[in-house]
């Protein structure tokens, strides 16, 4: 059975809103819902300059929840999960705009407001020494050192919140 194939449990949700670095803000559900990352597998995606996606693989499709033609030329902060701190992508862009290779853990939103965790390695896409865009191939995470970043992220969220 594919993740397509799934139908989630109703689970009660929180609504939030978040704010993007690029001004925009949308009104999302969470749950506490987690759908493990399938294993054997790897979510790739490529995006533009400005993080708006260009390519998602099969993989992708599946675990966002959101169908192939909604998530070309969306922008990839639409997967943000409201407990993630910006703080946490702030080092993602500044290498990625630097020339250079990122790797982190994100947890991410679904379409149907449940949640999965990935070990994310970001790369800029270089063609004759220009950045073009990036991609990004997720992998399963170790639950481990997710288990160790939740409070460290629960932490960021609070200071961010308390700065605004």
């Amino acid at each position: 059975m594919g993740l397509t194939d799934m139908s989630l449990p109703a689970v009660p949700s929180t609504g939030y809103t978040l704010t993007y670095t690029d001004g925009t803000s949308r009104q999302v559900y969470a749950t506490e819902l987690e759908v493990p990352f399938p294993l054997g597998r790897l979510i790739v995606s490529r995006t533009d300059l400005a993080g708006v996606i260009t390519h998602a693989n099969d993989a992708f499709v599946e675990m966002s929840g959101y169908s192939r033609d909604e998530l070309i030329g969306s922008p990839h902060h639409i997967l943000r999960h409201p407990d993630m701190p910006k703080i946490a992508f702030k080092g993602l862009w500044e290498d990625l705009k630097a020339g250079k290779k990122w790797h982190g853990y994100v947890k991410n939103l679904r379409k149907d407001g449940a949640y999965y965790w990935v070990y994310a390695t970001a790369v800029p896409n270089i063609r004759n020494g220009v950045i073009v865009g990036y991609t990004s191939v997720r992998r399963k995470p170790s639950r481990t050192r997710v288990n160790e970043l939740i409070p460290l992220y629960q932490q960021w969220l609070a200071q961010e919140r308390a700065a605004t």
